[in-house]
């Protein structure tokens, strides 16, 4: 029970710290925020990788054979692409591109929900571990949310609703990471064989976001066409996660 308090607060950082920021990010001149989100994007690239291959896949391989953990992590990496393609959330971090309708609103509101519940059982997996690979892997969560998070909020504003209702709602999808965490502590205490499985499938997950969704915005340019700044922030990324 003592790791509740632990995992439960790292899930609240990785969930509600990138919609905070993002928030914030909002509130700033339109000029700086198309100079900040590229650069966070090219960040969280750094974070994902790190967190996935530097700290979730060896825990994963300290207790499990290779080829099930691998097979763990081919699932996360073809479930998120199958989920992606359902459209059940998406990734806009570009929010002067981002084609709206007011339909959209709802599935946006779901789809961050199922998605943040997704971060919540993944962080309460890695604190189950330990509580540094926890607050590495609730880091890495954060950083790929702030850009998410303020696309989320274009799309909101964009069809028509206030500031202060669309933090309002992009607050209560975010009270899905509290269930997916607190529904991974409950499982994962009373069968704790699936632990490792988890830390394998978030780690599937977070290579795709990070090469399926952020690396190709990068190559493209279209959120940032400075090569040396791209590299050097998914370095910075990376070093951040071997820092913890």
């Amino acid at each position: 029970m003592s790791l509740w308090p632990a995992a439960l607060g790292l899930s609240v950082l990785g969930s509600a710290g990138g919609l905070v920021v993002a928030s914030i990010i909002l509130l700033t001149h339109q000029d700086v925020r198309a100079r900040v989100v590229p650069w966070l994007v090219s960040y969280a690239v750094g974070t994902l990788l790190g967190a996935a291959m530097l700290g979730l896949v060896p825990q994963a391989l300290a207790s499990l054979p290779p080829d099930r953990a691998f097979l763990a992590l081919l699932v996360g990496i073809l479930s998120f692409f199958i989920l992606e393609k359902l459209v059940l959330w998406r990734h806009c971090h570009d929010d002067e591109h981002c084609a709206v309708h007011r339909s959209t609103v709802t599935l946006v509101i779901i789809g961050d929900a199922v998605h943040t519940f997704v971060d919540g059982v993944v962080i309460a997996a890695a604190t189950l571990v330990s509580i540094p690979l926890g607050i590495t892997t609730a880091l890495a969560v954060a950083a790929h949310e702030i850009p998410q998070e303020a696309g989320d909020f274009a799309i909101l504003l964009a069809a028509g609703y206030s500031r202060l209702r669309a933090l309002a709602l992009n607050l209560s999808s975010a009270l899905g990471g509290l269930v997916g965490a607190a529904a991974m502590l409950v499982f994962g205490a009373s069968a704790p064989r699936v632990v490792p499985y988890v830390l394998a499938f978030a780690a599937g997950n977070f290579m795709y976001i990070a090469m399926a969704d952020l690396i190709p915005s990068l190559h493209r340019g279209s959120l940032d066409r400075s090569a040396v700044r791209q590299v050097t922030l998914i370095t910075l990324g990376v070093a951040t996660i071997l820092a913890l």
